[in-house]
């Protein structure tokens, strides 16, 4: 790409966040975040000016396109907070607003401070995403098994079925993890990559629109604008921040796509084999039986490990996954009775 055409993509980019930006002002009409947008838009105009000078780009040709037009129109609509991921992938800034809008919160008032509060906050995603693969494993091949039980007391039919839902249902959650985490991953490079461009070409306006937010959420206009400057100054530490405070991107929470496509393969994969095991060892009724024993305090067992994430009761939270486990494998056996009775 020529130094002109790479100015006119900045230049409509910057003329895009803009007329982002004063949408979401008008949305926002009457709240603290309505000035911060339309200081944001008047930044994204003074950047988009610095594009037109290299490029020789009138800054009135600039037209919304259908895209901008349709995003524009569902912000009006629903605000900007129920549309922060697609304002992000369009290079809008300032959305941490949205997840720091608890009154109280604290503000980084030192540069040691920034991005302090995120270290280490993700740990724990990994252990609930275990807790649900296995949810959904489990409950929905006690389910398929015990359709197909129902309809056939076959064992060889029981397993195949059993061993094939097991595998289709940990693909089908490996591919679908992988696709949203490798695209995350790249919308967030690629943002990465625009505000490492923006910050060589005018690390003045940076600094002014990282102040604006940082104003925005309680800190005194002077003090935001002189920690906007100190972090600024550090090329490395302005990219993690601007990735935190203007994108409200967290480079912790993104993950390996493989790492996530196989830690949800194992784990929809163990929950499913729990009410797959007794078929391997027994036969008939009995097996069905131990089947449901096994898969009912399994879906206990889950239910109580869910409460450690909703600070709920563990005997009501194993109760209830217990009663929808046992609703959603009646409903399936009884449709498996009723087809094997329709088939014979």
């Amino acid at each position: 790409m020529s130094d002109s055409a790479y100015s006119q993509e900045g230049w409509h980019e910057e003329k895009r966040s803009a007329y982002l930006y004063r949408v979401m002002a008008e949305a926002e009409a009457g709240t603290p975040r309505a000035e911060l947008f339309s200081g944001l838009a008047a930044e994204a105009e003074n950047q988009a000016g610095i594009w037109a000078r290299q490029a020789g780009v009138a800054v009135s040709e600039y037209v919304p396109d259908l895209r901008v037009r349709m995003v524009a129109a569902l912000v009006r609509r629903y605000g900007p907070r129920a549309l922060r991921s697609m304002l992000v992938a369009m290079k809008v800034r300032g959305l941490s607003v949205y997840s720091h809008a608890v009154p109280g919160h604290p503000l980084p008032a030192t540069l040691d401070e920034v991005g302090k509060r995120h270290r280490g906050v993700s740990g724990g995603g990994n252990l609930r995403a275990a807790v649900f693969g296995v949810n959904d494993g489990l409950v929905s091949n006690a389910s398929l098994i015990l359709g197909v039980a129902g309809a056939s007391a076959n064992n060889s039919i029981i397993l195949l079925s059993g061993v094939a839902g097991l595998l289709a249902g940990a693909f089908s959650m490996a591919a679908g993890e992988y696709v949203s985490v490798r695209s995350q991953r790249e919308m967030f490079e690629h943002q990465i990559g625009l505000e490492r461009d923006e910050l060589a070409q005018y690390p003045e306006e940076e600094a002014e629109e990282l102040a604006l937010i940082y104003a925005a959420r309680g800190l005194a206009r002077e003090d935001a604008q002189k920690l906007a400057k100190a972090i600024i100054a550090d090329p490395a530490q302005a990219l993690e921040t601007l990735a935190r405070e203007e994108l409200g991107l967290n480079p912790e929470d993104l993950g390996s796509p493989w790492g996530v496509a196989i830690f949800s393969f194992l784990s929809f994969a163990a929950g499913a084999l729990a009410p797959l095991l007794p078929f391997f060892v027994l036969s008939g009724e009995r097996a069905l039986l131990v089947s449901i024993a096994f898969t009912s305090l399994s879906l206990f067992g889950v239910g109580a490990a869910i409460s450690l994430f909703t600070g709920g009761s563990a005997l009501r939270d194993g109760l209830r996954m217990l009663c929808i486990g046992a609703a959603a494998g009646a409903l399936t056996y009884a449709i498996g009775k009723l087809l094997g009775v329709s088939l014979t």
